[in-house]
């Protein structure tokens, strides 16, 4: 199929009703009509002859969709780039969207960023998801990079080992007197109750399923959508849970968490997935974290 020369305020329409979810909040951000925003993904679809948009609950892009917005966030970080080159007085914020795990951006990566964040003028859009899911924000042209446990690079784009983020079963002194006085086996943990991140997190699941045969119904699992909240609740001896070691490494130090079964350990492995032509900022942002990273993530 032959692409005619884009018209770039179309495939802005189409970002801003993406990023938005709703073509209301996209009219005002593009400060436009919502007629005239529907009318400018119309006519990009015409000129395409296939849809761009699939309008349900939530709004996403089409295959075609992801790969035009892809391109087009690429296009926009190039264009500040070029800007910022050519009027050093006038520099503007570049956008930088990102899809990251909740534990990762609750431990290592704020750290990452902070030097390009001190030395750059960036906005980022932060997107928040299971590490198994948000290469799919990257895949539609939502982000320009992300962190996932899937080691395949989308087409376009490059694939970089992290290392391995390591999580340990932990408990309170008092949790584990009142639910684990006589041991942690499969009787014990069909009463205490444990956590899950949300309805994608499947770590608790295969954690009890491999390690003591026990299936989703046959013990009691908070859903706490947070990491920090896992850790408080945790701490509040409101239930047992899978925690990354670097969130609770001083907690088993000082005797406020206990390592319930030392034997056991879960191991996700983490990369860093970035567009191939993403502009001088994500070379200097992938530089950082692939070196930041080395000295916090076990690498073997």
């Amino acid at each position: 199929m032959a692409f005619p020369d884009f018209d770039y305020k179309l495939l802005k329409a189409l970002d801003a009703v993406v990023s938005e979810q709703s073509f209301e909040r996209a009219a005002k951000r593009l400060h436009l009509t919502q007629s005239a925003v529907s009318q400018r993904i119309k006519l990009l679809e015409s000129q395409l002859g296939q849809p761009l948009l699939i309008r349900g609950q939530p709004l996403h892009p089409s295959p075609l969709g992801q790969q035009l917005l892809g391109h087009y966030q690429r296009v926009i970080q190039l264009e500040t780039e070029l800007s910022n080159q050519l009027n050093v007085d006038e520099q503007q914020a570049q956008s930088l969207p990102l899809a990251v795990n909740a534990d990762s951006l609750a431990s290592w990566l704020i750290p990452a960023l902070s030097p390009l964040l001190q030395q750059q003028r960036v906005e980022m859009n932060l997107y928040v998801e299971d590490e198994s899911r948000t290469w799919q924000r990257m895949r539609s042209g939502e982000a320009l990079a992300c962190v996932t446990s899937k080691a395949t690079p989308i087409a376009g784009s490059d694939s970089h080992f992290l290392g391995y983020m390591e999580y340990l079963c932990v408990a309170t002194p008092a949790f584990i007197e009142r639910f684990f006085a006589n041991g942690v086996d499969r009787q014990s943990l069909s009463r205490a109750p444990g956590m899950s991140f949300d309805q994608h997190d499947d770590m608790h699941i295969q954690f009890l399923l491999e390690h003591f045969s026990l299936r989703p119904g046959q013990y009691p699992c908070h859903t706490v959508r947070s990491s920090e909240a896992f850790m408080e609740l945790a701490l509040a001896s409101g239930a047992y849970s899978l925690n990354p070691r670097l969130h609770v490494a001083k907690h088993l130090a000082d005797g406020s968490l206990v390592n319930l079964v030392p034997e056991h350990q879960v191991r996700v492995p983490l990369y860093w997935h970035h567009w191939q032509l993403a502009g001088k900022l994500m070379r200097q942002l992938s530089e950082q974290i692939r070196t930041y990273t080395q000295t916090c993530l076990p690498q073997l």
